[in-house]
């Protein structure tokens, strides 16, 4: 006798299964570190600070000022940091913290004070040597080395005096490398480092750091609309500092660059006319420019003719005299570039020595 049929019944689709509890999940208490125990980061940033913290230094400036009843006095009207560059007394900061200073004094780590005179100074690249006699003893040269490859994301440590408070410390990463940044000098500041570190007013000069105790640059520009950190802020590269602050020291200037041409940085003659390049004024006798050909502006009866006009130095483009001082600025005295020139409809490759310029 067969074995009678098991009915199966299909699932009702309408009916959905019970959903399983959530766990209840407990916080986990954080286990405190031991006393006196830092994290790898902490003790990095801390030993820096102590190793570099001696090497930077609060610059103040003052100016004459005339009250209401005609007398005058002076009187603080700024402050930036700097950093202690060698243990002959010199000291390296942004131009623009000494900039039209009637005196300049400089604030060591135990607030001694002292008189500074200023070395020399670079505008174009904000950057600015001063002199102190002070004892040995608190010149605290920081860290230089020849060349570092910086990669953005490293960490960046910046020392400086914000508002007066001296020997601050902030941290962040370089956030980008080879920005370019109008600077007070009139031209661009090229290849400079930015970073999140919290700089403002009054960091201005002092140094940004590596994880090594490195300097890698120099604190100089805040991009903000308050005025205060905006966490994007800009050094001059330790590349720039150390090619013009030994000039500054050995001959009170920087070496400027040319090729034997005058010409108009403010380039009213170029934006009157809407001409891209830069426009050759004169050229002087017997420099590497004349040798090479270049015309200047003649006058003629129906009045003045344009000689040539720099439209490259090199494999880099010349719209402008930003472009040409940047050009000429990645060479040294003695090197042959290629300078392409624009005279009337022609365009002509020469090559030109490039000269420091007295």
């Amino acid at each position: 006798m067969p074995a009678p049929e098991t009915k199966q019944e299909s699932p009702d689709p309408t009916v959905t299964a019970s959903p399983s509890p959530i766990p209840t999940v407990l916080p986990v208490p954080i286990p405190p570190l031991s006393d006196n125990v830092r994290t790898e980061n902490e003790r990095n940033t801390i030993a820096v600070f102590r190793e570099t913290a001696a090497s930077v230094v609060f610059v103040t400036q003052t100016r004459m000022v005339v009250d209401y009843l005609g007398g005058s006095q002076e009187v603080p009207v700024g402050s930036g940091s700097g950093f202690v560059w060698d243990d002959a007394g010199h000291v390296v900061t942004n131009f623009h913290v000494v900039q039209d200073a009637r005196s300049l004094t400089v604030t060591f780590h135990n607030q001694q004070t002292f008189e500074a005179k200023v070395v020399g100074v670079e505008p174009r690249k904000d950057i600015a040597v001063l002199a102190v006699a002070v004892p040995k003893i608190l010149l605290k040269p920081v860290k230089v080395v020849k060349h570092i490859d910086l990669e953005v994301g490293q960490k960046t440590i910046a020392i400086g005096n914000p508002f007066g408070l001296d020997h601050t410390l902030t941290t962040g990463v370089v956030s980008a490398l080879g920005r370019q940044v109008q600077g007070i000098g009139g031209v661009a500041i090229r290849d400079m480092i930015q970073t999140d570190a919290a700089i403002n007013p009054g960091n201005s000069g002092g140094p940004l750091l590596d994880s090594s105790g490195r300097v890698i640059g120099m604190n100089t520009i805040i991009f903000s609309k308050s005025g205060s950190s905006a966490g994007i802020g800009f050094a001059v590269a330790m590349s720039t500092i150390q090619r013009v602050v030994p000039q500054i020291i050995k001959n009170g200037k920087a070496e400027q660059l040319g090729l034997g041409v005058q010409v108009d940085p403010s380039r009213r003659l170029e934006r009157r006319f809407g001409i891209h390049g830069v426009v050759v004024l004169d050229v002087v006798a017997g420099s590497p420019a004349a040798k090479a050909g270049l015309r200047g502006i003649s006058q003629t009866f129906g009045g003045l003719s344009l000689g040539d006009i720099v439209v490259g130095v090199g494999d880099q483009k010349v719209d402008d005299f930003d472009d040409l001082y940047n050009a000429l600025d990645q060479h040294h005295a003695g090197d042959m570039v290629d300078v392409k020139v624009r005279r009337g409809n022609d365009v002509a490759t020469v090559k030109i020595e490039v000269i420091a310029l007295p």
